[in-house]
């Protein structure tokens, strides 16, 4: 079942059936990505360093070897841009913002300059008007310590789209099923966020250096596992109705992002699982969706 054909009622996002025709239509349809942003003291690591790393790096070649001109932009929904409204980044370049504090000074100096992508930003705020632009943000952690592995060159413009905090899962998969297009117009989506992401639980056993699972945080990880392979979609937006689901998601910022992703999915998407791992009450689950060919 296709994400467009769900029907979930009515969260008050006008439908707008022109949206982002403006940019010109390609052949190739992108994939979407739903990905952890990985560890914060990985950072400065290079792609060699840990497991995570080699696959967002090799997510990277492979990616640019299947799409090595189709990929005109790169539009990330990053857990750590939280805002009232939902807007997108419109700067030609884009500052790296350090949005974690307490780390040692060399975490601080690490830049990646990829330009802006204001050509698609405004046009997508143009398309859908309850999308709003700005210049007040830049690169957060959802993004460039992600994408300083997946696209090492910065050659490839990037803008963000924020999450309206105070907005409902039925708010963002109707937002998103209009971004949908982008797919045609040469933009990889990729939601940067965590589907486990309980820090305060998290921290009071990994700063004790223990990695024992707290067991409701691999049976939630699983759950969405299987509601992705069976595309439920519906599940996915009801996750706080489920037996752990707030305890896995006490705030709704790193779980969003995979609401983005799987409201583009195509009725001819595969679904990958690309990494798999798991630390208490934390998750780096992982998939691409990408069409048959």
């Amino acid at each position: 079942m296709g994400a467009a054909t769900i029907g979930f009622g009515t969260s008050g996002v006008k439908s707008w059936a022109n949206a982002i025709t403006d940019l010109p239509e390609q052949e190739v349809t992108l994939p979407v990505i739903f990905t952890s942003h990985g560890n914060p003291m990985d950072i400065p690591l290079p792609h060699k360093a840990n497991p995570f790393l080699t696959y967002v790096f090799d997510l990277g070649v492979d990616l640019r070897k299947k799409y090595p001109k189709e990929i005109k932009a790169i539009l990330v929904v990053s857990a750590h841009w939280c805002t009232k409204g939902t807007y997108v980044n419109v700067s030609p370049w884009p500052e790296t913002i350090y949005d974690f504090y307490g780390f040692p000074p060399e975490y601080y100096t690490i830049k990646y300059p990829a330009p802006g992508a204001p050509e698609f930003a405004k046009e997508v705020a143009h398309s859908i008007p309850t999308i709003k632009t700005t210049t007040d943000w830049g690169f957060d952690h959802g993004n460039w310590p992600m994408l300083r592995h997946l696209f090492p060159d910065a050659n490839t413009p990037v803008f963000q789209m924020s999450i309206d905090y105070y907005q409902s899962p039925q708010y963002h998969y109707e937002l998103a099923v209009q971004l949908k297009k982008l797919r045609t117009k040469g933009v990889l989506i990729i939601g940067s966020g965590s589907v486990v992401h309980n820090l305060q639980l998290a921290s009071s056993r990994l700063f004790k250096g223990d990695k024992t699972l707290y067991g409701w945080d691999k049976e939630f990880d699983e759950w969405i596992k299987q509601r992705v392979v069976d595309r439920d979609i519906k599940s996915l937006m009801n996750y706080e109705k489920t037996k752990f689901g707030k305890m896995a998601a006490p705030t709704p910022d790193h779980y969003v992002p995979l609401i983005y992703s799987m409201a583009m999915l195509n009725t001819n998407d595969t679904i990958k699982h690309t990494y798999e791992n798991l630390l208490p009450a934390f998750s780096d689950r992982s998939f691409i969706m990408e069409p048959t060919h």
